[in-house]
């Protein structure tokens, strides 16, 4: 169980980068405070998968950049075998790809090793209260990524329906009648009908089963 770093014990940390500097560096910061402690060290992915795998960690903080495994490598195995673990990467590059492959990886955090001075010790304890933590240019990264997917017509697709066809294909999704739903939104049943027609058309579906998977796709209900 993850120790939070607020209450007593410390968050026990692992440390991976190759170069052994850097990791010097980096212990100094994370051990000069009283709630956080590196409890090992790997030169690489490979390592820190074992070193995960012995040391049973709360947290490891991984360079991106590093032999055998690179840090996303170990990122994307670590999320899978150890899900309560929490991982921040730490990079030397201000690069958008990386930042977006980290989030994938399962990186709750993404610091720069410029000012990791700065900003570390306020990423660790955000990833143990399980809050992201975004240098500011990533920030600015997530919403130009967003707002260009938008305009190119990406994967951020134009509104396909309304706001009203989309409460109505939720709670059919849900199992309601017509008439529970006119009862709900206050509209006639012919109303609800005529909506779920429509739905049907615009989306290309033949019967409430596709919209329930359709709805499940697009995050309206649970499956």
């Amino acid at each position: 169980m993850p120790h939070s770093p607020y209450a007593p014990g410390k968050t026990r940390i692992l440390l991976a980068d190759d170069h052994a500097l850097v990791r010097r560096g980096v212990r100094l910061i994370l051990d000069g405070e009283p709630d956080l402690q590196v409890v090992a060290e790997a030169g690489d992915g490979a390592e820190a998968i074992e070193m995960a795998r012995a040391e049973r960690p709360d947290l490891a903080v991984l360079d991106i950049a590093m032999p055998r495994l690179t840090g996303l490598q170990a990122a994307r195995e670590l999320s899978r075998v150890m899900p309560e673990l929490r991982i921040l990467m730490l990079t030397m590059y201000d690069n958008e790809q990386y930042f977006f492959e980290a989030l994938k990886a399962g990186a709750s955090g993404f610091v720069l090793k410029s000012v990791a001075d700065r900003d570390l010790v306020e990423a660790c304890r955000a990833a143990m209260r399980d809050e992201p933590f975004l240098y500011p240019g990533a920030v600015t990264a997530l919403i130009r990524n967003y707002l260009d997917r938008v305009k190119d017509g990406g994967d951020v697709p134009d509104r396909a329906i309304t706001e009203r066809e989309e409460e109505i294909l939720k709670l059919v999704a849900e199992g309601h009648s017509s008439k529970e739903i006119a009862g709900m939104l206050v509209i006639s049943v012919k109303t609800v009908e005529r909506h779920r027609a429509n739905l049907l058309q615009k989306l290309g579906l033949r019967d409430r089963l596709e919209l329930t998977r359709y709805a499940i796709r697009a995050g309206l209900i649970e499956p």
